[in-house]
């Protein structure tokens, strides 16, 4: 019971008074749908040996040029067979020149533990461009850190099946994954993008005002691309021409690295899920609502997808 005190103040209720009101807030955030939804399910879990793979995980930042986020979701289908997500992504950025380093990369699920391959690619990557930039801008080499990425593959492999040398087809079998890896430089023109790709996962620039989006690599889907494709090339195999590009981020537009599992319901960015993203990535979200807003529910599109943005900063919010 709670009523006056003899100095006359009230005692608190307690939490568990039945009496007590209940507090307001929010209702529960629900998937975003898009078009004719997915089919709704509790979530099952992930194998035990495989708990260091959440279902869901995003992070973000901003230095005095750019912010970043990602967020990397569990797709339909893992979910529901009892899968882990086999998608990851890293950022980090390098403290003496502030240039922002990333990966995103995708288990090939053919793989007997594509996230593993995805995780430590994009943990590779991230390092070894890190390693280079300390010794200066000029020796960052993308092709020297894709090839330090399939390394490091070779070295899980081995760490395996100690006591003998996997080849490169057993490291396939095992790890295999594509990968999207570069760098964003502050610059006084506007933030200059270098990447490369191995496999398919793609790349493109958001022109916010305009909700356009412009691929950066050749897309396995869109109009002009007649057949579609869902045989990649991944690591550790890295050609010996790299697929790689550059620009420059103009004072409203965002860079977009993602995983087929955004970019195959994205399409060519005219479609529901190109408004959708345009209208949540016209200013950074916080990281928590990037991974929500990719949750989306559409039918048919059960992938992992990850995503990772990178906007200039206006001068005003340097201030």
């Amino acid at each position: 019971m709670t009523g006056p005190r003899a100095d006359g103040a009230h005692r608190p209720r307690a939490a568990s008074d039945p009496a007590a009101p209940e507090p307001a807030g929010p209702a529960p955030w629900r998937p975003i749908t898009v078009g004719v939804p997915g089919v709704e399910f509790e979530a099952r879990p992930p194998r035990q040996h495989v708990f260091d793979f959440p279902d869901t995980e995003c992070d973000g930042w901003s230095t005095a040029d750019l912010t970043v986020r990602f967020a990397s979701v569990r797709g339909a289908r893992h979910r529901y067979y009892s899968q882990p997500r086999q998608d990851a992504a890293r950022a980090a950025v390098h403290d003496p020149t502030g240039i922002v380093a990333f990966a995103v990369a995708d288990g090939v699920s053919d793989a007997t533990s594509p996230e593993l391959g995805a995780a430590e690619a994009c943990r590779a990557a991230v390092s070894r461009t890190l390693h280079l930039l300390n010794r200066g801008p000029e020796h960052l080499d993308l092709h020297d850190v894709v090839n330090h990425a399939a390394r490091r593959l070779w070295q899980v492999a081995r760490w395996r099946s100690p006591g003998r040398e996997p080849d490169p087809a057993e490291v396939a079998r095992l790890y295999a994954t594509t990968l999207v890896t570069g760098v964003v430089r502050p610059d006084p023109d506007g933030p200059v993008v270098a990447l490369c790709r191995i496999g398919d996962s793609g790349a493109w620039l958001l022109d916010r005002p305009h909700r356009r989006y412009h691929p950066l690599f050749h897309p396995k889907t869109g109009a002009d691309t007649p057949i579609v494709t869902n045989e990649v090339t991944p690591l550790p195999h890295v050609p010996d021409r790299l697929d790689h590009t550059g620009l420059r981020l103009a004072r409203g537009t965002a860079l977009l690295v993602g995983t087929d599992g955004f970019g195959d319901p994205l399409g060519d960015g005219d479609g529901q899920v190109g408004a959708l993203f345009a209208r949540y990535l016209a200013e950074p979200p916080t990281p928590l609502w990037l991974a929500h807003v990719l949750d989306f529910s559409r039918e048919t599109f059960d992938d992992d997808r990850t995503l990772l943005v990178v906007w200039p900063r206006s001068t005003e919010a340097r201030r």
